[in-house]
């Protein structure tokens, strides 16, 4: 019996230890490898306390082994977008300017009463009063709203993220019609000398952009764009 209660109390120090080093995220907020990882710690942890002749260094290899992999990842997907793209996914646009987007909804494979579920648990059941709603990429659903006031004219806006962590989104900058070198000089005016210096820059379709830089200074800009989205 004693040795069960020195094997629980060791695995529970070092599943606390393991948790926070993996950040402090809900189940609900974890992107996929994340819980992956978690779902494989809990299950190796478990292996030590259901038989007191299985040795303690069983579970606490492995789990040591994941959290050691989770950092690679986290580190992956810090400094690499493909990588990113592919542990985490994308978000993907469920209502674009009020209108169902019914073929992301297939490639996420949802149906229409699974949107209505998702909007409906953010208390926004009224399709009329969206503008556009997202799921992320940890299964979470953002719903922007169209304007309260039926005589304003500007539509609700989509911010599009052009740089992230640092790493240029070709994509998304292709998407709102704007070059690397011109937002090289709109960070030079700023005095930000490299792109890698950006935490984050996202751009709205009236042009409005927000920069944040690593070192924790924010500012907003306007910026010619080509395309609307």
């Amino acid at each position: 019996m004693l040795i069960v209660f020195l094997k629980a109390m060791i695995v529970y120090i070092v599943m606390l230890f393991v948790i926070r080093v993996m950040g402090k995220r809900q189940i609900g907020e974890m992107q996929p490898f994340e819980f992956v990882i978690t779902l494989l710690i809990a299950e190796v942890a478990a292996i030590p306390l259901n038989d007191p002749y299985i040795p303690l260094h069983f579970g606490l290899i492995p789990m040591l082994v994941l959290v050691v992999v989770h950092v690679v990842m986290s580190v992956l997907a810090r400094h690499s977008l493909v990588w990113r793209h592919i542990l985490s996914g994308k978000s993907v646009i469920a209502v674009d300017k009020g209108t169902i987007n019914y073929a992301n909804l297939k490639k996420m494979n949802m149906n229409i009463s699974d949107l209505i579920e998702a909007i409906r648990c953010e208390a926004q059941p009224d399709f009329l009063k969206i503008e556009y709603a997202i799921f992320e990429t940890n299964g979470q659903i953002c719903i922007i709203e169209k304007a309260s006031d039926p005589t304003q004219v500007s539509p609700a806006l989509l911010p599009l993220t052009i740089i992230t962590d640092g790493k240029w989104d070709q994509k998304e900058a292709t998407n709102v019609g704007v070059t690397m070198p011109q937002i090289q000089k709109l960070l030079f005016k700023h005095g930000i000398r490299k792109i890698s210096d950006v935490a984050l820059l996202d751009i709205r379709q009236d042009g409005n952009a927000y920069v944040c830089t690593k070192s924790n200074v924010s500012f907003s800009a306007k910026i010619s764009v080509v395309h609307q989205w």
